[in-house]
């Protein structure tokens, strides 16, 4: 190791001892994105710099104890990464998680179904936040018809920097308040709504309830307002045999599902599980509105 790789690793190690002193997740990550950051290159580049000067070497002294005071890393760096997109969030907006990429797959493996039948899939996405599923599903699933909803002005304005180009339509509304010429016409609703009870405050980490938007977190008593609200819009908006994801606590992994399974409308009601193994998300799909045939000579 050069002895510029050698003060760079000394700046890193002193940097993840004081997020790890403050409680962050992943101190040593977070502190090479932050000196990445302040750097302008990859991380994996990192140990090959001359120095760190003074002013670049404050900057990122700034950025560490920013991030000790537990502000989000991607509010520090203005990016964030999901799936195979890049996207700007900061204040005002919700972070995408790494849990939500895999309910996002499923949805794209179902989207690449249906074109493979030579359907060309039309698709909602409601609690559109940053616009982070719909632009990932718009990278991997060309030709797909996706409208976006979201009901806070301030996550729209970064939705919108966010879908620039990428053609999906992008409304400011309440989920409850998709239009109804939508009905019916939609194979697959996507969401990662609030879920979270609002007894449990205190529970959740500080970079979500401080800096997160409280309106993308919490969901009533139980959590599952909106998913019931969720479930409501998506059997008005699906075709017959139309599919709906929802991301959901992992406590909830029997109370989100039985909130399809309570409203009638869905069949092949699911959990699915991520990458970690845990409870994250609930899909079903439509049952058919045609009227059940009454065999001739039956009692009516």
């Amino acid at each position: 190791m050069t002895a510029a790789g050698a003060h760079t690793m000394k700046l890193l190690k002193s940097a993840a001892a004081q997020l790890a002193t403050a409680g962050v997740a992943s101190p040593e990550a977070d502190a090479r994105q932050l000196l990445a950051h302040v750097l302008q290159i990859e991380p994996s580049r990192l140990l090959l710099v001359d120095q760190v000067g003074p002013e670049r070497g404050a900057a990122f002294q700034t950025l560490v104890d920013r991030r000790a005071a537990r502000v989000p890393l991607q509010h520090l760096t203005g990016t964030a990464y999901f799936r195979y997109v890049q996207l700007q969030v900061g204040p005002g907006v919700f972070v995408p998680r790494p849990e939500t990429e895999v309910m996002t797959g499923w949805a794209i493996d179902r989207l690449r179904e249906l074109q493979d039948r030579g359907r060309q899939p039309q698709v909602v996405e409601l609690c559109a936040g940053s616009g982070a599923i719909s632009k990932a599903i718009a990278a991997e699933v060309p030709g797909v018809r996706i409208r976006a909803l979201e009901i806070s002005e301030e996550a729209t304005a970064w939705a919108e920097r966010n879908l620039a180009g990428t053609g999906v339509e992008l409304h400011t509304l309440d989920l409850a308040m998709a239009p109804a010429d939508w009905d019916a016409t939609v194979d697959l609703v996507i969401a990662n709504p609030p879920y979270i009870p609002l007894d449990a405050y205190e529970s959740v980490a500080p970079e979500a309830r401080d800096h997160d938007p409280m309106v993308a977190l919490f969901s009533g008593a139980d959590g599952l307002d909106a998913m019931r609200e969720l479930a409501a819009v998506s059997a008005r908006l699906l075709t017959d045999g139309g599919l709906v994801c929802a991301e959901h606590a992992e406590v909830q992994e029997h109370s989100a599902p039985d909130v399809f399974v309570k409203h009638g409308s869905f069949t092949a009601v699911r959990d699915q599980r991520d990458l970690s193994g845990r409870p994250r998300f609930v899909t079903a799909s439509r049952v058919s509105r045609a009227p059940a045939r009454v065999p001739h000579g039956a009692a009516r």
